[in-house]
């Protein structure tokens, strides 16, 4: 079963090529992903490695936590499970008062 790792820290020239280069080089490496502003498209400094066994994911932690990547030391560990987002519009945030995402909370035309 493939075991998610979580990369942190990364230089912002860090590229998916170079996660799965680094990563191959203790098992196989199932996908690889850097996370990144929607709308800059810079990355954000993380991304996660998906490791084909929990072997090769601890092997992986062991090598690569605390390394250096492109002048940065790096941090590896485990994925945590990702947490399901409460509410709708917004992130969570919405309805609450004064947050402006409201319907009809004062930021727009008025007719």
């Amino acid at each position: 079963m493939n075991k998610r790792l979580y990369i942190g820290n990364l230089a912002s020239d860090v590229t998916e090529t170079d996660l799965t280069h680094n990563f191959s080089s203790v098992g196989k490496v199932a996908s690889v992903a850097i996370i990144k502003d929607r709308f800059s498209n810079q990355s954000k400094g993380f991304g996660f490695v998906e490791m084909e066994s929990e072997e090769e994911a601890q092997k992986a932690i062991a090598q690569f936590n605390g390394g250096e990547l492109r002048g940065k030391r790096i941090t590896v560990s485990e994925a945590r499970e990702r947490k399901e987002r409460e509410g709708g519009f917004g992130g969570g945030r919405g309805g609450r008062p004064g947050s402006g995402f409201a319907r009809g909370a004062g930021g727009g035309r008025r007719y």
